[in-house]
């Protein structure tokens, strides 16, 4: 389905989803913000042909073994006009956009250099592995431009806007131990074992009440954007679109029943 993008159905209700263009690190060139942009508008509106039915974590990495992500193709843009460099970023600030609007959840597995729209990437999926050699780092001031797909936003929110600014003012990169220690990513891993962990922790998810990840991924979001008292209310009523759910009525006898519940995201 894509040129740039290998869709795979890993696990029951997981999806792999792969960059997939390792010959040029994964860098993101236009085909690719197209291929994103189409793959996450399809996952709330269940496109078959593009997302595999009942698709409940997704898993994002790099093809290959030398990038997640290396940037923005720099080949590519190379002589580009201000208006079509403008208008190809317009693709990737929507194809992120639909990333961070996805309703499910989005892993990312690292697996190596996630550089510039790359770490960007990663910072906006809701939580990051990282293998042990990952290297990450947002350049875009060495360049002459800035972080633009999220990037001066998320990354403040993941490691406070001190160290934030001191990454991106810098243009430096930094480790995955680094990355773990200033809450970029949740966990660092050999790189044989880091699929398998992002995996098992989507088929994890996966296998909870579906409508209650989606409620909770909302009540997370928007809530850390306002005060705490709208935040709670928020929070109150996301809870309250669940009470009357087949899923909930499941969970509650499956529990008193001791047996493993079947959530079928009604």
């Amino acid at each position: 389905m894509f040129e740039t993008l290998a869709v795979e159905h890993a696990a029951p209700h997981v999806v792999l989803l792969r960059l997939n263009r390792p010959q040029a690190a994964n860098a993101l060139n236009t085909q690719m913000g197209r291929d994103l942009l189409a793959f996450f508008q399809a996952v709330p509106e269940g496109t078959r042909a593009v997302v595999p039915e009942g698709v409940r974590a997704i898993v994002l990495t790099g093809a290959g073994e030398r990038a997640f992500c290396a940037g923005g193709d720099l080949k590519e843009r190379n002589g580009m006009t201000d208006a079509q460099w403008q208008a190809q970023h317009e693709i990737f600030e929507r194809a992120y956009w639909a990333l961070m609007d996805c309703a499910i959840p989005v892993i990312a597995a690292v697996n190596g250099a996630a550089y510039g729209g790359g770490c960007e990437m990663a910072l906006a999926c809701d939580f990051a592995y990282a293998a042990e050699g990952a290297r990450f780092a947002l350049t875009e001031v060495t360049l002459g431009i800035m972080p633009g797909a999220g990037g001066t936003q998320n990354l403040p929110r993941a490691a406070g806007s001190r160290r934030a600014k001191e990454i991106i003012f810098t243009g430096l990169p930094f480790s995955a131990a680094d990355a773990l220690e200033w809450g970029v990513v949740n966990r660092v891993l050999p790189a044989a074992e880091l699929l398998p962990a992002a995996l098992a922790t989507a088929a994890r998810i996966a296998a909870n009440a579906p409508l209650a990840i989606r409620q909770a991924k909302t009540s997370i979001r928007f809530g850390a954007e306002t005060d705490l008292h709208s935040a709670l209310r928020l929070e109150v009523e996301a809870y309250n679109r669940l009470v009357g759910t087949e899923d909930r009525h499941e969970g509650v006898a499956a529990f008193n029943a001791k047996r493993a519940a079947v959530f079928r995201g009604r």
